[in-house]
């Protein structure tokens, strides 16, 4: 299933800042009642980068890129979900590797990450931030 970005008002007025100066933009994926846990969902973002959306059996929201670097495919939102060791995890129906959903980085390859976008639910619409999070090393 794929979710289309939903169209969101552009409001600038006095005391707002506009997109360009930098302002959190979320996008609108789909009310959270939607979603089924364990299976996932590709969101097209602000600015054309895919996010691949899970909800988790706890309840808990997880997005990564939906590219996998391996394949370089739009894949990710079709991957198997778990956990490993009790990190929440995908797993690329590629080439099966393994994805962290917290920090995105490969476990099979730690060369290799995810972009890992912050998820909020705002009035029962799940969103998701238009620009990855850095995620520091702790090398």
């Amino acid at each position: 299933m794929t979710v289309i970005e939903m169209k969101a008002h552009n409001v600038t007025g006095p005391g707002r800042e506009s997109v360009n100066d930098g302002r959190l933009e979320w996008t609108s994926a789909c009310p959270l009642s939607h979603l089924i846990p364990g299976l996932g969902v590709a969101v097209l973002i602000r600015g054309g980068e895919q996010a691949a959306l899970f909800l988790m059996e706890d309840g808990s929201l997880y997005a990564v890129g939906n590219i996998d670097p391996f394949g370089r495919a739009a894949v990710m939102s079709r991957g198997l979900v778990g956990d490993r060791a009790g990190e929440p995890i995908v797993v690329s129906p590629l080439l099966k590797q393994v994805f962290s959903l917290v920090d995105g980085r490969c476990l099979d390859d730690e060369s290799v990450r995810l972009p890992v976008y912050d998820v909020r639910v705002w009035a029962g619409m799940v969103q998701v931030h238009s620009t990855s999070s850095a995620v520091a090393d702790s090398a």
